[in-house]
Order: structure tokens, then sequence, then C-alpha cells
């Protein structure tokens, strides 16, 4: 199966593709049109509808792909459903290139994301942004939902945006997919934030990430590598958090709440609650499970994520800074926010 889409179509349009087939047909056509499609076809087509529908069918096997016809690139049908899915990018091309400086984060889930956001706005002055930079334009539907948040600095017009990813293998599949993309449609992110958690070890983590690079022709530099023209910085999530009554097991972003909860004294006020519910199940608490006794506590009634946005953004400046300095994250999340301060 071959897509075909972009302004420069007819120079790829096979004899006897399939022109435009959307044209004046309901959703029920479309998916007629794509079920009858046995995989040997070229369709050219600018209607997202249609593409998602082929996408979902088509997205086994290399030889399923989408050429954009403005550059003569090509991705997988499979590249195309992952990007469509998760980041609802559009895979139509044509993208604005309007020039602004702008970084990615892909995170693992909304908590993080919501962390990492507050961050951010703490410590780097940026703010909540309702327009997307036309280098952000192809995913700029995407921000229009809770769970992913756009940021901007006033000062020198730097954006950033924030997206969670579901997990540490949804980091590192938006990574490979959106360096794919940036290649295929021509445009460029000045940095890329990959955010996982340690896991097994930090040697691991890091793997992971320069094993999805190894796909790319990338060099090192000081806080990541370079492919193209963006520079990939990597967030290796690990501060342990040891206490009696927590069942600490694996590095995640909620060790880095229980460090600033505990420097700004919340921890010790619901240290007897923390003693009694151990008492009463008869084991040591979660990490997450002591973070909603925190959120209660606080006065916070609202989710989990609100709370570390407001709990971070609340937090004395040097209670943060220390916390992140201690995870060996400071650096990197500077470099990131283009703080050159």
């Amino acid at each position: 199966m071959e897509l075909v889409t972009g302004r420069r179509w007819e120079a790829f349009a096979k004899e006897g593709a399939l022109l435009f087939p959307e044209y004046g047909k309901n959703r029920d056509e479309l998916l007629g049109l794509a079920e009858s499609l046995e995989g040997k076809e070229t369709v050219v087509t600018s209607s997202l509808e249609l593409i998602d529908l082929i996408a979902r069918r088509f997205r086994k096997g290399e030889e399923n792909t989408l050429v954009y016809s403005d550059t003569g690139k090509t991705l997988t049908l499979k590249e195309v459903y992952e990007l469509r899915k998760y980041l609802d990018f559009d895979v139509r091309g044509g993208f604005s290139q309007e020039e602004a400086r702008t970084s990615v984060l892909f995170v693992e889930g909304k908590t993080d994301a919501k962390f990492f956001k507050a961050v951010f706005k703490k410590l780097f002055e940026f703010k909540e942004s309702r327009k997307a930079p036309g280098s952000l334009r192809f995913i700029e539907s995407v921000f229009e939902r809770d769970n992913f948040d756009l940021l901007k600095r006033e000062s020198d017009g730097h954006y950033l945006a924030v997206i969670p990813s579901e997990g540490n293998s949804g980091v590192i599949r938006n990574l490979g997919n959106f360096l794919k993309a940036m290649d295929v449609f021509g445009f460029a992110v000045e940095r890329l934030g990959v955010a996982v958690d340690v896991d097994e070890s930090r040697e691991n983590a890091l793997a992971s990430i320069t094993g999805k690079l190894s796909g790319f022709r990338h060099e090192k530099t000081k806080f990541g590598y370079r492919v193209g023209e963006t520079e990939v910085v990597p967030l290796i999530i690990g501060l342990p958090f040891k206490d009696e009554l927590i069942d600490w097991k694996k590095p995640t972003v909620e060790d880095l709440m229980l460090h600033l909860i505990a420097r700004g004294g919340l921890l010790d006020k619901i240290k007897p609650g923390l003693k009694a519910l151990n008492e009463s199940l008869g084991r040591k608490l979660k990490p997450k499970e002591v973070m909603y006794l925190a959120l209660s506590a606080y006065g916070h009634w609202g989710n989990l994520e609100g709370f570390y946005e407001l709990f971070v953004m609340r937090s004395r400046f040097r209670n943060l800074k220390a916390v992140l300095r201690e995870a060996k994250l400071m650096e990197s999340l500077q470099h990131l926010a283009g703080w050159e301060r």
C-alpha cells in the first residue's frame, strides 16, 4: 500500500492510482473504500480521515508507506498510525516555515507533565500559551486537550511543549517517530527532551534512548545528542527516597515530589496519618498513596496532577532547585528551556 500526499503528488501518482477518493464522500463511503483496498494500490489523498482509516488497516509491514511528495521521503504506515494516534500529527505536511525558538519535552504520564510544566513556569519564566508557533503547527490541535501543555517565555519568544507519552516505552516511541517526521516533512525544533525513569539503572535508561537514536545520524553534545538541527536532551529521573513508612521500589517522578514535600515540611505534618494508616494496612505505603494523603492535608481537592503543579509553583525556589540538582536534572532542564542566564 502506498499513500501519496503533499503538493507535488502528480510526480508520484502511478498509472491507475486512486486520486482524491474522499471528494464528495461521507465517512461510511470512505470506510467502505478503505476496506475494499487489497494493499497493492497507490492512493493520492489530502484527507486525514481516509489516511487514518488506511493507516489503521495497513500499519503492519514495512512495504506499506506514506510518501510526502514535497520532499519525496516516506514514513511507514505504522509510523503514520502512531503519529496520528499519540500526537494528532498532521501527516499531510505543508507546515509553516515561520521560525521560532522551540523545545519539546516528552514525559511518561500526566503527573510527570504537570510536574515539569510547573518547573518551567516557576524557574524559567514560561507562561501558558494558546497559540502555537509555525514549528509546532503540525500538532497544534493536541494542545486543545487538558493533558498537553504549550508554554511560551515572552522575553525571548521561546516556546516549549510538554507532552505525556504513556510510559517509558511511549517516550522512546514518540522520540523515534518525531525525529523521523522532522526529516520527512522538513521542519525542526531546537531541542527535544526525553524524560524517562531510571528503572533498573541509569545506563539502561540512557541505552533505551541511544538505541532509538542508532537509526539516525547523530553526534554527542554536552547535554545529549544532535540529530540534524535538533539536540536531543535526555532527562533521567531517579532520586531514591528512604523512609521507614514508605515502600520505595523504583524511581519515578513521585520521588521528586516526596523530596520536595519533605523539604517543604508537609511530610512531617502528615507523618501521624502515615503511621496510623501503616498500622491499619499492616504494610508500608506506596509513594503515590503518600501523595494522595499529602494532597488532602494540603487542602487541594482537585486531582493528583493539579496538586503536583500547584505544590511545585508554591514551593520555595531553593527547595525546588535543591531537589532538581540532587536528581542531576537542573542543568539539562535549564538547557532545554534555553535559559542562558
